[in-house]
């Protein structure tokens, strides 16, 4: 199970809810941060984003919970890309937060697009990019678009 985990860590006192487990937004960080890391590893870092004015943005984010997770448990998450449109930059990413017994905790699945931080309008990705974006890791049911 340790393929295409972007993202490994304990979680914290302050990522707990009243009823004593991970609450419901902290999911959604582990997920950004695991996204983050993986862009940053191939060559997309935040300053490669504001060289280019361009930032990522989500539409939709479904959180599926499975299991519960508690203070001071380890947490890995898997990131996946499931969709991309070649042509506008669409995409939908597919993560699953994993206990350290790896039962899966949660499914995550997010669509988004790259913004013009300028225009602020939905923006294409720099040409030179689209082969970075290729070495992204797909999901079994992956669907490209080039429309």
């Amino acid at each position: 199970m340790s393929e295409n985990i972007y993202y490994k860590g304990q979680v914290l006192w302050s990522q707990i809810d009243a009823n004593r487990h991970l609450r419901h937004s902290a999911y959604a960080d582990f997920c950004a941060q695991a996204r983050s890391n993986m862009l940053t590893q191939l060559g997309l870092s935040l300053e490669e984003f504001a060289k280019n004015k361009i930032g990522p943005i989500l539409f939709r984010e479904e959180l599926i919970y499975h299991r519960e997770v508690s203070l001071d448990e380890y947490i890995q998450v898997r990131t996946e890309v499931t969709k991309f449109n070649t042509t506008n930059g669409r995409f939908s990413f597919r993560h699953q937060i994993i206990k350290s017994n790896g039962i899966i905790a949660a499914t995550i699945h997010v669509d988004g697009a790259w913004l013009d931080l300028v225009a602020r309008k939905l923006t294409p990705i720099p040409e030179n990019w689209k082969s970075i974006l290729q070495n992204i890791p797909k999901s079994s049911d992956y669907l490209e678009i080039n429309e």
